[in-house]
């Protein structure tokens, strides 16, 4: 008998290289395949290429910004990749909101909340999908 695997996918959108190293080296750890980028601005065509099961986005982000970036995703033939939405920002739940993601995580984050968040979002919209 055989098992496969199933290769979780992950698209992290950070504009600080230190948070994109962090997010790939623990993610990678956990078993996922990270792709991270530091701009969104084709985010709809990263997305169509890689196809990632979770994406995480970061408000601050060149030359679109975090929000519009979610916003277009949600608008497009993605809209059903969950999105954890983080930022340093105080208000980072109602930026969540605002941009129509699914989760967020405020920075600075715990590495194990990370690692939990993203395989809680993964496993929830694969049980409702």
């Amino acid at each position: 008998m055989t098992t496969e695997k199933l290769t979780k996918r992950i698209a992290v959108f950070d504009d600080d290289d230190g948070i994109l190293a962090v997010c790939e080296y623990i993610l990678n750890e956990d078993g996922w395949d990270v792709r991270t980028f530091s701009e969104c601005d084709d985010v709809v065509d990263i997305v169509k290429t890689f196809e990632p099961h979770v994406i995480i986005m970061d408000n601050w982000i060149p030359n679109v910004g975090g929000i519009e970036a979610t916003r277009q995703l949600k608008a497009s033939a993605f809209r059903q990749i969950p999105v954890v939405y983080f930022s340093a920002n105080r208000d980072v739940r109602q930026l969540a909101e605002q941009a129509g993601a699914e989760a967020f995580l405020a920075k600075p984050f715990d590495l194990e909340a990370l690692t939990q968040l993203v395989n809680e979002i993964l496993e929830k919209f694969r049980q409702s999908g």
